[in-house]
């Protein structure tokens, strides 16, 4: 996959199958546009090309920060992973915020990125104010010579499957609903940094990650985790909060016990996917109490496993 990230300034030479959004999380919604783009790609022989923002515009238009499912590098990931040949991260600004929709549409999709098909949800917005829709990309679709392909939202019990409905489920800790919606495990990727060690003192040595600010995460507790590390599956718990019977951090941080596996991980990328959500996260009134829920809490892990 190639990315185009950073510039404004590029052409796509070859034609393509296009599609619009934020992408955040890729979940099952998303996947069902995808998955028509590869098949314009088989039965058309059309590269498909993803057109996304460097990041969210709803941060820039209200001056509000916006927290993503994923990072710009995880949707890198999730993109590749689907077999897509260019993704497009697009900087925006001000000035892009006011484009009109058909300036949008002649200018980048069917200029810079050569868009002979483009499909989109029956609700897309583009352009000022979102004004385009997707009525105005099968308008507009003669005049400057693609197809419009509009597909309908996919539905989880007549709801919406959007990244909104995934955030409200990863807020009430229902990882189990939010992963169905996601289709995959939500995950969280990072290096591991130094902690406190407390785990090693405790007997429980743990793997810490930072996630960057804008990483939405779930419900601050404890849950049963996937640990990909070097290619390999581990089983982990993971602590996701501000540790607050240790001192309470300013941030909050990804800390994960993983089974069977003792080497030195600081400075490694791993991915941690959380599975299922065992309890909120508490404050305990001593380090031996900690140290007496934390064995609960594998037990708890292993359990689980087995089912």
């Amino acid at each position: 996959m190639r990315t185009i990230a950073g510039t404004r300034e590029f052409e796509i030479e070859e034609p393509t199958v296009v599609t619009i959004g934020k992408f955040d999380g890729r979940h099952v919604g998303h996947q069902k546009l995808l998955r028509e783009m590869l098949r314009l790609r088989r039965e058309e022989g059309l590269k498909t090309a993803v057109f996304t923002f460097d990041m969210a515009p709803a941060g820039i238009v209200t001056g509000r920060p916006q927290t993503v499912i994923t990072t710009n590098q995880e949707r890198r990931a999730n993109m590749e992973k689907m077999g897509i040949d260019y993704l497009i991260e697009y900087p925006f600004d001000a000035s892009v915020a006011h484009m009109s929709a058909e300036d949008f549409v002649a200018v980048i999709l069917v200029g810079q990125m050569r868009a002979r098909a483009i499909v989109a949800g029956t609700d897309c917005g583009f352009g000022y104010k979102r004004s385009g829709s997707a009525a105005l990309l099968a308008e507009l679709a003669p005049k400057y010579g693609y197809r419009a392909v509009i597909i309908e939202k996919q539905q989880d019990d007549h709801r919406d499957i959007s990244s909104t409905y995934v955030r409200e489920e990863l807020d009430r800790g229902n990882i189990e609903k939010a992963n169905e919606l996601l289709g995959e495990p939500y995950a969280i990727h990072g290096t591991v940094i130094h902690g406190r060690h407390l785990g090693s003192t405790l007997g429980f040595p743990t793997a810490n990650i930072q996630p960057p600010p804008e990483k939405h995460l779930p419900r601050f507790g404890i849950y049963v985790s996937n640990v990909l590390v070097d290619g390999k599956t581990y089983r982990g718990v993971t602590n996701i909060g501000c540790k607050p019977t240790v001192g309470k951090e300013s941030r909050a941080g990804v800390e994960t016990f993983i089974f069977d596996l003792e080497e030195d991980l600081y400075g490694k990328n791993i991915e941690v996917q959380l599975l299922n959500f065992e309890r909120p996260e508490q404050k305990f009134a001593s380090i031996e109490e900690l140290r007496a829920q934390i064995e609960r809490d594998k037990r708890y892990a292993a359990q689980w496993q087995q089912r």
